[in-house]
Formats: C-alpha cells, structure tokens, sequence
C-alpha cells in the first residue's frame, strides 16, 4: 500500500515529494477537490499533488434513505480510515470562503417557471434529507414529500426522466459548483427551510501529527466561514444530532457579530423549537498555546482569534442547551424512533 507521500525524481536529478489527496469518486466531489488542489498550487508552484479517488458507504447503497442505513459519516468514513492507515494525507470532504449554503428548487421541465407554492396540491416533491422533508411538510403542507437517493447527476435524470417528481429539492452550492445554476428555480430563504450544518463550506481533513500540512492548508481559511461553521458543529454536537433526526441551522455574520439560529424538527414539522442567538466576535491577537486548543468541534483553525474562535463554539452550545431545556431532546428521540420504526 503506498503512503501519504511519495518521491520522483525530475530531469534535473531534483527529488520532489509528491502529496496524496483523498476524495469520493463523484463528479462533485472531483470538482470540488480539483479546486482546492488548484488553489494549493497557486499559492504552492512548486507542489506536486495526486488525487486518490474512492467510494464510500454512501456512494454504494442507493436503495435507502440516508437516515435509515443506520451509519455515521457516510460519505467520509471510508477515507477517514484511508487517511488514519496513512494511505494519504489531505482528504478534501466536502475551509475556503463558503458557496451560497442555501437549498434550492429544481423543478420538472414541465413544471417550469413555478414556485413550490404553485405546484398543484398533491404534488411529489423528491429530497433524501429528513431535515428538509420536516421543514417543507410545514411550510408547503399541500405538497407530498418522498426520497430521491444518489448523486446530483442521477437524481437530476430521475427528474426529468420521469414523472415521479414535480420538482426536487438539492444544495444550492453543489448545483452551482457543478455549472447546472439555470437548473435553479428556486432559492429557499431561512423563512422556509433552514440549511444543514456545515451545507455550502468545503473541508480539508489532515492528521492531528502532520502539522506541516496543516500549516500549508490552513492559509486557505476563510475567518468568517470558520467561526459560523465552528457556531454550527458545536451546535449540533450538543444536541447530539446527525443525519437520522431533523437539526437545521441559519447564521450569519454581521458588524463583527455573529449571529446563530437552530431549530430541531418532529418528522412531519409539527413540532418545532427554534431560537437565534448572537455574539460580538472580537479578531484580536490571541493566538493558541497549545495544538489542542487550536481545534474547536474537529476543525483546526490557525491564524485566526482564539477569542474569536471560543465565542463561536460557546455560541453553538449556549443556543442547543436552550432548546435542549425546552424539550427539544424529547423531539429528537421521537423522531429517531419514528424514522428507525418507517
């Protein structure tokens, strides 16, 4: 098996270390990790980069709705583990300046030209998110929801393909980075659905011991994209969320302050908690004394404010422990139940 690095040896007799990057095997994550390697090599001419491609649990079972496979991290797991046997070194999975992290509608052809709140009653609506599907049955109660599973190419031909679907609902970011933006019908505000932690970003992951690498990638950072995503994961971490339970989240940053809502879901949206909270961000010189604290909620965040950094996850925790005390535990359970019982 060959390792994170390897060695060629150019015309000139110089010997250069060539870097190994993880990713899926899917158009959009080839994308999306062609750009982060292009990036790389901007700022780093002299960088030599190979792209490992691979699938993952995600990528093979097709047949089920991602709530009910019953796995974490399924569409990381598989090169998390590569990455921790040291069969590469950056897996590019899904921080540089955020794409637009709202959801959007891709509607039928024939359906062209409508809104979600012009299609006629009983139309089908297709997302394999839990998330949307519980946000959506309340906000457009007239229309029915059902899954779509795989990869933005196949679920776009599912569309327009068939008659099964008046319309889908898909990643505004993931459209966008595929070049298919004319598809978009749609853009869905905060008011009707709420986006997924972390939806629109894109992540390097790197081993804790490689700090060199850190130190190379880290220049990519975007500061406002880390503290919001950093508010979101830690949200989502206390309340112990994940893809089997509606968690939804909608941030922004404004006037150096930051600005946090998260809401959490019954299956069908009847029963919500929602609650927005702020913080002032304050990018002083504070710098981390040790590795440890220089990772909030799994990312590692140099060269920014480490108050800045501790005000974004205390952010994320203070707003779950308030829907946590109101009941939103409670709506979680019974919602994973309801989804592992469907």
């Amino acid at each position: 098996m060959e390792g994170p690095f390897k060695y060629i040896r150019e015309g000139n007799g110089k010997v250069t270390r060539v870097i190994r990057m993880g990713t899926r095997k899917s158009q959009l994550a080839r994308i999306q990790t062609d750009s982060v390697a292009e990036k790389l090599k901007e700022l780093y001419p002299d960088l030599q980069l190979e792209i490992v491609a691979m699938s993952t649990i995600g990528d093979k079972i097709l047949d089920t709705a991602l709530s009910k496979i019953g796995e974490k991290s399924l569409f990381t797991k598989e090169l998390e583990n590569a990455l921790e046997r040291n069969e590469f070194c950056l897996n590019c999975i899904t921080e540089n300046q955020r794409e637009n992290p709202h959801d959007a509608v891709v509607l039928h052809p024939k359906n062209a030209g409508l809104t979600l709140d012009g299609l006629p009653e009983k139309s089908v609506i297709g997302t394999s998110s839990l998330r949307r599907a519980a946000q959506l049955k309340k906000r457009f109660p007239q229309l029915e929801f059902e899954n779509i599973r795989g990869n933005l190419n196949t679920r776009l031909r599912k569309l327009d393909e068939k008659d099964d679907y008046a319309a889908i609902i898909l990643a505004a970011a993931g459209l966008k980075r595929m070049g298919w933006e004319t598809r978009i019908s749609q853009v869905l505000g905060p008011e009707d659905c709420m986006y997924a932690v972390g939806q629109g970003a894109l992540a390097i992951e790197v081993r804790a011991r490689d700090r060199d690498i850190l130190e190379m990638v880290s220049i990519l950072h975007h500061p406002d994209t880390v503290l919001r995503c950093i508010a979101e994961r830690a949200f989502l971490k206390q309340l112990e969320g994940g893809c089997s339970v509606p968690v939804a989240v909608y941030t922004e940053m404004k006037n150096s302050v930051l600005y946090l809502t998260g809401a959490v879901y019954s299956l069908d949206g009847s029963d919500c908690l929602k609650e927005t909270m702020q913080t002032n961000i304050e990018l002083d010189n504070k710098v981390p004394e040790s590795a440890e604290e220089n990772v909030h909620v799994g990312i590692t965040a140099n060269n920014i404010s480490q108050t800045a950094l501790d005000a974004a996850e205390r952010l994320g925790v203070v707003l779950a422990k308030i829907l946590l005390s109101k009941g939103a535990k409670d709506i979680l359970t019974t919602a994973r139940q309801l989804n592992d019982a469907r």
